[in-house]
């Protein structure tokens, strides 16, 4: 019995330097200036071709709205499970949403891209509202939206 749990031992102590590792991401969303509702966002990760990968946040507290979402809802399929523990409430006009993710360490400079979908009841729908790519030298800078974000960053 003593053989059997030193070797499990060996073999977990072996194993556990390849585990992933993950790195904490803030990310920060200043949205801009616009007349109603709050929005929905939905934060999700995406490959180099565009190809939805994993969801990272969603705001916004009704779930019969992230159909709007369309890039996220697309590639999430919807389930439930890819977005549970991951909401939170919507943004209004002109505020700033800063949230902590943990994202692997390997998908950072591979080639991911950091995206955001927007939606506001009533008003236009902006698939890919804004992008950011995953990159080390990339943090800290602020991108420029195309819809209702203004800015978008993240740190590592």
């Amino acid at each position: 019995m003593k053989k059997l749990w030193a070797a499990a031992s060996f073999i977990l102590g072996l194993s556990l330097p390849n585990l992933a590792q993950a790195a904490e991401v803030t990310i920060t969303t200043t949205l801009n200036a616009y007349s109603g509702n709050g929005a929905y966002l939905a934060f999700y990760l995406t490959d180099a071709n565009g190809k939805y990968s994993k969801t990272l946040w969603v705001a916004g507290g009704k779930s019969k709205y992230y159909k709007h979402l369309q890039g996220w809802a697309r590639g999430s399929g919807l389930k439930s499970t890819e977005y549970d523990g991951f909401t939170g409430a919507s943004v209004t006009a002109g505020e700033q949403l800063t949230v902590k993710v943990n994202i692997d360490d390997a998908l950072i400079d591979a080639g991911y891209l950091i995206r955001v979908d927007s939606a506001v009841e009533d008003q236009r729908d902006h698939r890919v509202d804004a992008e950011v790519p995953l990159t080390r030298q990339g943090a800290g800078t602020a991108v420029a939206g195309r819809g209702y974000v203004k800015t978008i960053s993240y740190t590592l």
